[in-house]
């Protein structure tokens, strides 16, 4: 993450700006507000997240099942042996958590930017392109159905596979902490998607209706060019 490029810096205060032209300011905006929309919504950033909820799901498999295996070990020398795979999951599970987690800050980070953008101007018709119906719907429809599936593996599958003769507690760990692997990413997926549905929606409105909407203040300083313009210098 690192290594990335950085986001697109913030609007500038509006004691300091010095664009020319509403055109200029306009041009800015929109530049900005495209990175910044394709850093939380584009194809690569969705593909990158799932990768990452597999390699979360990879690493649990293999630390989280050596509770399994351990549970039922009688010898000491076969417990061992699992320790070594628990290990290398651990290795695994580590990086794709802070990598998850450190992707939700930098999204948070991105989104605070983008309403600052936003709040700028108003410019309805360019920001229709912000709108990215299809991958806010893919987002939505892959983060709803890793929320599924961890459900499922958190209530159903307990059901099925402990009991008598069956799995015990660690049988019950490794699938609560598979499902969890599922539900927070998934949950911070439909976030993701939701809130720029609302944002678009607001972005795209007609200037005289978004006074209106008790969302209205979520973009922060949300007001049109008309109301309220940023200084030139």
């Amino acid at each position: 993450m690192s290594r990335r490029t950085p986001l697109p810096p913030p609007p500038p205060p509006v004691e300091i700006q010095s664009w020319p032209g509403r055109e200029a300011r306009l041009a800015d905006r929109a530049r900005a507000m495209g990175e910044l929309n394709r850093r939380l919504l584009g194809g690569g950033r969705l593909a990158v997240f799932l990768v990452w909820v597999a390699t979360l799901q990879l690493g649990w498999g293999l630390a989280g099942g050596g509770l399994v295996v351990l549970e039922d070990s009688i010898d000491l020398i076969s417990a061992m042996l699992v320790l070594v795979p628990m290990a290398i999951g651990l290795g695994v599970l580590v990086p794709a958590v802070s990598f998850l987690a450190r992707g939700v800050w930098r999204d948070r980070e991105a989104y605070n930017r983008l309403l600052r953008w936003a709040a700028l101007d108003s410019d309805p018709v360019g920001d229709a392109r912000l709108r990215e119906p299809v991958l806010s719907a893919a987002w939505l429809v892959l983060s709803f159905a890793l929320c599924a599936v961890g459900l499922w593996v958190s209530l159903a599958a307990p059901a099925e596979l402990v009991g008598p003769g069956l799995g015990g507690y660690g049988t019950v760990a490794y699938l609560m902490g598979a499902a969890l692997g599922l539900w927070i990413p998934g949950l911070a997926g439909l976030v993701k998607a939701i809130r720029h549905y609302r944002f678009a929606v607001r972005l795209i409105a007609p200037e005289g209706s978004r006074g209106h909407s008790p969302d209205s203040d979520d973009v922060p300083g949300d007001r049109s060019a008309s109301s309220e313009r940023p200084r030139h210098g």
